[in-house]
């Protein structure tokens, strides 16, 4: 097995390979706990299409818990500023149902895509809301209302998020 594993991860690293997506499908499939760890690796590594790549190949697997994690932490990693639209993209593959405050972070802080695609997930997807969860947003809410990237967007932005966090309060009411 470990060795149809490792062909697998050569197939899909390949840049050569045309049919690389069925092979990250394949070894989703496939992945045990040495795999994952690998694949997690991939995800942190400098090449952002392998990067995209395992992080398709891990929403196949039942690590997708772990493996958000780190592919949030990557999205918001200063080297894939410019390539932060296909890490949120990729999210579509797994739940999201409890990453509300992830989601959230990218609509505020990521580029223009990576932002239009969260704010598609926050109007789509059915999230798990706490106080907890309000909390959490409304601090990075006011994070971003004191250090907005630019201005222009921030009446938009304002126009959009203050009516979700008071529905959200008003569930808790």
């Amino acid at each position: 097995m470990q060795e149809e594993i490792q062909k697998l991860f050569d197939r899909m690293c390949d840049p050569k390979e045309s049919e690389a997506f069925y092979f990250a499908d394949k070894l989703g499939g496939l992945a045990d706990e040495e795999a994952k760890d690998k694949l997690l690796e991939l995800v942190k590594g400098d090449h952002w299409e392998v990067a995209y790549l395992a992080c398709r190949s891990l929403s196949k697997t039942p690590f997708q818990e772990e493996a958000l994690d780190v592919i949030v932490e990557t999205i918001f990693d200063k080297k894939n500023k410019s390539v932060q639209g296909a890490f949120v993209q990729i999210l579509e593959e797994f739940d999201l149902s409890s990453r509300f405050v992830d989601v959230f972070r990218i609509y505020l802080f990521g580029n223009f895509k990576a932002s239009t695609l969260a704010k598609d997930y926050l109007d789509e997807v059915e999230f798990d809301i706490t106080p907890r969860t309000i909390r959490k947003a409304e601090k990075h809410w006011n994070h971003y209302l004191h250090n907005p990237e630019d201005e222009g967007s921030l009446n938009l932005k304002k126009s959009e998020v203050e009516p979700m966090l008071q529905e959200m309060r008003e569930l808790f009411s």
